[in-house]
């Protein structure tokens, strides 16, 4: 019962970090560290990514109708090879695009990323602070001009690498997605919906190839009542934390994730120097 509420808990934070600019990745590492967890699914990479797979069952929630509407267009797109009149031709392919620097940076690096940060966890603090000063001057730089039907294929590039630097704990997927959206003069809550969408086909591909891992044995003995705790308590966060930032962006700022970036790095490192 006790790993069925940690998962729970967990599921909970990766959920509401996943979708808010603050980095899953450096409160998932950080949380049971902080709260003494040492359960070894709990702690295990596969937790983490099968954590994903419930914020993806998130974004299909939220964004149903999107992907169908993109779906349908970039099968017209491939068909008629033509963008004619139709921006969701184009924004199909452009979304699509984005995932490409990430997936062959991550086939390349993820492994050596993470077992860097699950060993040296003094450094995820000073991430956080970092990504925090990206969007700080992201919000800075930004135009807020741009709607989501004017997306190119510089928006691809520069997002797409922009999501790279996702893999280090303390940056954020929806941060550093955020902060390029804004340098690209999208509006907030367009940027934050664009981000949200690019990470539907990224998660996916990730979550399929860690479930792969499962399903043949190969990551162990897995208890899947407490794994369906921590992703149902994904999705269901997640839900409602896409919701809360598509409302929240379109009349505020980041401010108040940059300020918590900075205090939850205060506390990260002072909770690291004295438990450790």
């Amino acid at each position: 019962m006790e790993e069925i509420v940690q998962a729970i808990v967990i599921g909970v934070v990766q959920g509401l970090t996943e979708f808010l600019p603050v980095s899953s990745s450096a409160h998932l590492i950080m949380l049971p560290r902080v709260l003494g967890w040492d359960d070894e699914l709990i702690n295990s990479p596969t937790f983490v990514v099968m954590l994903h797979m419930g914020t993806l069952a998130a974004l299909l929630a939220f964004f149903w109708r999107d992907v169908i509407v993109l779906l349908r267009a970039f099968v017209a797109l491939l068909r008629e090879r033509s963008f004619g009149d139709d921006p969701d031709r184009k924004l199909s392919l452009v979304l699509l695009l984005t995932i490409i620097p990430a997936a062959l940076f991550g086939l390349l690096f993820e492994d050596h990323i993470d077992g860097f940060f699950y060993d040296a966890v003094l450094v995820i603090p000073f991430v956080l602070v970092v990504g925090a000063v990206v969007l700080w001057l992201a919000e800075r730089i930004g135009t807020r001009s741009r709607d989501l039907d004017e997306a190119d294929f510089g928006d691809a590039a520069v997002i797409g690498v922009a999501q790279m630097f996702a893999l280090f704990p303390g940056i954020s997927r929806s941060g550093i997605t955020l902060a390029a959206g804004f340098v690209r003069g999208f509006q907030r809550d367009t940027a934050a919906r664009f981000a949200f969408l690019m990470g539907i086909p990224i998660i996916a591909g990730a979550g399929l190839w860690k479930t792969r891992t499962i399903v043949s044995g190969e990551a162990g003995e897995v208890d899947l009542v407490v794994l369906s705790a921590g992703v149902i308590a994904a999705a269901v966060s997640g839900w409602l934390a896409i919701r809360f930032m598509l409302r929240y962006l379109r009349d505020h700022s980041t401010g108040i994730f940059i300020a918590y970036r900075l205090v939850a790095a205060a506390v990260f490192l002072v909770l690291l120097v004295v438990y450790a």
